[in-house]
């Protein structure tokens, strides 16, 4: 995540979707919930709780929820830069 806001370009300014504060509730959601879901697997390996199944799907799920909300945050920034120029000059892809 943080590779990605460093290699992408700047947000517009006009970007409405991009907010850091949304990029750094997806990065803490993700470390915590992939901390959590370490702990859950590995405390399962070594417990007879029926619950750790159920558990591990509810952190995994916070996982996926942090990505789609960084690549919804990000999406503007991820963007061809230069090909709609070389289009103009009718080379085609």
């Amino acid at each position: 995540m943080g590779v990605a806001l460093w290699f992408f370009p700047r947000a517009e300014k006009t970007d409405k979707k991009y907010n850091p504060n949304i990029i750094w509730t997806s990065y803490w959601m993700m470390t915590i919930a992939t901390s959590l879901r370490y702990i859950f697997q590995v405390t399962a390996s070594f417990t007879e709780f029926e619950s750790w199944g159920l558990m591990i799907t509810f952190a995994s799920f916070f996982q996926v929820l942090a990505v789609i909300l960084f690549f919804y945050s990000m999406w503007g920034r991820i963007r061809p830069i230069g090909s709609h120029i070389r289009e103009a000059k009718g080379e085609e892809f």
